[in-house]
């Protein structure tokens, strides 16, 4: 199903002259309204009139999340606050969180990009949603909402935590699709083994899992696990939330909705452009937002671009899987280690649960990599010498995947702190001066 096929299947050539549009009146917009862009385009001698398509996006400056948080909380708006209707903002953990206006036109967007999302999931008016996201200021409970909301369906504004009566309701209630992080959505799946309830007493075909990276091999395992077709739903705080890009029933790259953010791929040192198809750091363009456009955000996500053609009949640019983050990569002994490259191998042995931590020091100036992995109760055993084959074999396979033998602890099924929002996989003790 396609929600909006004159966007999601508009030809290259009509969708660059559209960007090229869109971009123009959104330079023309934050060179005007917004100082801190008028500023930073002056520095580089360009101005609005220097923007006529979208092959002169190269020409403008970079925004990083760093900006965001100098101009905190509303340096970057190019909008009145009388304009603005909703505030949503990251969790500020290493700081000021990223605060994000929108006015009335942008939420209209939202809703719009996020229907393309969940009608590709194959759901419709029909179906009741469970949205398990976090509700506030977080962008994933009301984005989600808004989508299901668009396409007519039934929601459920769950919102995370509470995991009893998550799991009662999407019996009671009929659930046939969730929304939530693919961590929790493996939480929710042992609730609901714990329930005693049969799974084929409950209507749940379709999930939507987003806001953290997951591996193919954790979607096999979410899919196994609740008896679902899982997909994944891309946003980002700083472009929008759950709606930027969406897989269909081929699941072969992230269709992202180009119309409204346009997206490129550059050497995540240098800034400059990668050649099609190379992998790098994706950097989004907003250019339909009113509230707080961004031009040429670096994301820091590292992944590639595909324009082919689907097989869906979208012609929508495709997202290959994200590999990790250029801040989240662990640099171990000169190896340049990320944590989706340890999930993946977890994932693939039947004998551990799809939960792991990952602990990293520096001891005697040396770097120390654990790993700390869950054994499957049926697995977990007694006899000294099957668990230590079993860690020799996983010790094996990430040397093989990584290029490091970490130090591998098996421990008892659950003991692995559950995340009921965005799952934290790593500490990093070490202090770099």
């Amino acid at each position: 199903m396609i929600w909006n096929e004159t966007m999601e299947c508009m030809n290259r050539e009509d969708m660059r002259k559209l960007q090229g549009i869109r971009l123009k009146k959104t330079v023309e917009r934050v060179y005007h309204n917004c100082e801190p862009y008028r500023k930073r385009m002056q520095e580089k001698g360009i101005s609005p009139a220097d923007i006529q398509t979208i092959d002169d996006i190269v020409k403008l400056p970079f925004t990083s999340k760093k900006d965001l948080r100098d101009y905190y909380p509303f340096g970057l708006l190019s909008s009145p606050m009388s304009e603005i209707v909703r505030l949503h903002a990251s969790s500020g953990t290493t700081g000021k969180p990223i605060v994000v206006g929108y006015t009335r036109n942008d939420l209209a967007i939202w809703d719009e990009v996020g229907a393309r999302c969940f009608t590709a999931f194959g759901l419709g008016k029909q179906d009741v949603v469970q949205i398990s996201y976090g509700y506030g200021l977080f962008t994933g409970g009301l984005g989600a909402h808004g989508a299901v909301q668009t396409i007519g369906g039934t929601v459920i504004p769950m919102s995370s935590g509470n995991t009893e009566k998550q799991i009662m309701l999407m019996h009671d209630f009929g659930a046939v699709g969730l929304a939530c992080t693919p961590s929790y959505a493996l939480f929710l799946a042992d609730a609901m083994k714990d329930s005693g309830i049969p799974r084929e007493e409950f209507k749940l075909k379709v999930g939507a899992f987003g806001a953290e990276p997951w591996t193919e091999e954790m979607r096999r395992e979410i899919e196994s696990k609740l008896g679902i077709k899982a997909y994944d739903i891309y946003g980002l705080t700083e472009i929008i939330g759950p709606g930027v890009g969406y897989e269909c029933q081929f699941q072969n790259g992230t269709h992202l909705c180009e119309d409204h953010f346009f997206p490129e791929i550059v050497n995540p040192e240098t800034g400059e452009p990668m050649l099609p198809g190379e992998f790098g750091e994706l950097v989004f363009s907003t250019i339909t937002k009113d509230g707080m456009p961004l031009l040429r955000f670096r994301t820091r996500d590292l992944t590639r671009l595909i324009y082919e053609k689907c097989e869906c009949g979208r012609t929508s640019v495709r997202m290959d899987r994200i590999l990790g983050r250029c801040d989240d990569m662990l640099i171990i002994r000169g190896v340049n280690v990320f944590p989706s490259q340890v999930e993946s191998v977890i994932c693939e042995m039947l004998e551990l649960e799809p939960h792991y931590f990952i602990n990293v020091d520096r001891i005697n100036n040396l770097d120390t990599f654990e790993v700390l992995v869950e054994v499957k109760e049926e697995f977990y055993s007694d006899e000294v010498n099957k668990l230590l084959d079993l860690r020799k074999r996983i010790v094996h396979r990430l040397q093989s995947v990584i290029g490091l033998s970490p130090d591998v602890k098996l421990v008892e099924p659950r003991s692995i702190e559950r995340s009921q929002g965005k799952a934290k996989r790593v500490n990093d003790k070490r202090k770099f001066n």
